[in-house]
């Protein structure tokens, strides 16, 4: 199995749409930008938001296990990927990829 890195690369904020629909809450997403993690085994590694790992861990274990291409040439590394968590409110983006 390979060891895939995960980095985050983006954090977006939508004010407007806090202010609209959000109820207010103290604590937010603890990802800056820059952060990065190893997998080693296809597992979630320690620290990772939880959420963020449900939306990425299928391409994370299908690159560990040598897999990729994902969509037909989606991405210019084939053994990569780019994975956004699904708050709507501040998402973040995380670039995917398998390393040696």
């Amino acid at each position: 199995m390979k060891k895939v890195k995960i980095t985050a690369l983006r954090k977006t904020e939508y004010h407007d749409l806090m202010v609209e629909y959000e109820n207010p809450i103290e604590h937010t997403c603890d990802i800056a930008e820059g952060m990065s993690w190893i997998s080693e085994n296809g597992e979630k590694p320690e620290g990772l938001c939880p959420e963020a790992w449900k939306i990425m861990s299928e391409f994370v274990v299908n690159l560990a296990n040598g897999k990729g291409n994902f969509f037909d040439g989606w991405m210019r590394n084939p053994d990569s990927a780019m994975i956004s968590c699904n708050d709507g409110f501040r998402p973040v983006s995380f670039y995917i990829e398998a390393i040696k």
